[in-house]
């Protein structure tokens, strides 16, 4: 069961990655879905499938403003990507977070 869990997280994100930048709120909410579906075992997997799908997005993102921002301005940019990087988080835990976990449990309504 963990490792179709890690592998339905890992894809739910990649979908919601990939459609994200084309459709914004639906990316998250497919993203979760496929999170969701992938792991089967009812509501309560589905959603949990989906909030990690959404939260990893959020995770990966604020870590690429850290190192573009150290990268690209040496040590102001660490500091400018970690304050952006904390507000991102918090943001994008709320949107992808709250988005995919209402995917996930659509798919674990449906898929029981």
């Amino acid at each position: 069961m963990a490792d179709n869990f890690w592998a339905g997280v890992i894809v739910g994100w990649l979908v919601g990655l990939v459609l994200g930048f084309l459709l914004p709120v639906i990316g998250p909410l497919v993203g979760g879905f496929v999170a969701g579906w992938m792991v089967r075992g009812g509501i309560g997997n589905g959603a949990k499938a989906g909030l990690f799908a959404g939260i990893l997005g959020a995770i990966v993102i604020a870590v690429l403003l850290i190192i573009g921002g150290t990268v690209l301005l040496g040590a102001f940019g660490f500091i400018a990507g970690l304050g952006t990087s904390l507000v991102i988080i918090v943001a994008a835990f709320v949107y992808q977070g709250l988005l995919s976990l209402i995917g996930g449990v659509i798919a674990g309504a449906i898929r029981r």
